[in-house]
């Protein structure tokens, strides 16, 4: 039983440390999509090891907590992405000129209209 708390304990903060450099990442990074990338990877990881760490100290609530694990593993990436093509639909550019734009040739941007843009 012991060793579950540990184990709990050390989820706990690796999940700690993870959110923490998903939202440094947040601030610190220069464009949406590099935003949205370090948002998303870290903030994954760090929401599930945080939640079977509490998992671990509250072996009742486990299996519960594994089902909200699943869940996250399967949404963040979704909303990410839902959210990177919204971007590139309504033309937002990255900051790195030159880069190789694979994408334009799959995907047409919907005409956004001068009063759409604020």
């Amino acid at each position: 039983m012991i060793v579950l708390q540990y184990f709990g304990y050390f989820f706990l903060t690796v999940g700690t440390v993870f959110l923490f450099l998903g939202s440094l990442g947040i601030v610190r990074m220069p464009d949406l999509y590099t935003r949205i990338q370090a948002g998303t990877k870290s903030t994954t990881l760090g929401a599930m090891s945080f939640i079977l760490g509490i998992g671990l100290l509250q072996p009742d609530w486990l299996i519960k907590l594994l089902a909200v694990i699943f869940f996250i593993g399967i949404s963040n990436p979704l909303s990410s992405h839902a959210l990177a093509r919204a971007s590139y639909k309504h033309r937002f550019k990255p900051l790195i000129k030159g880069s190789v734009d694979a994408y334009k040739d799959v995907v047409v941007p919907e005409e956004v209209k001068e009063e759409d843009i604020k």
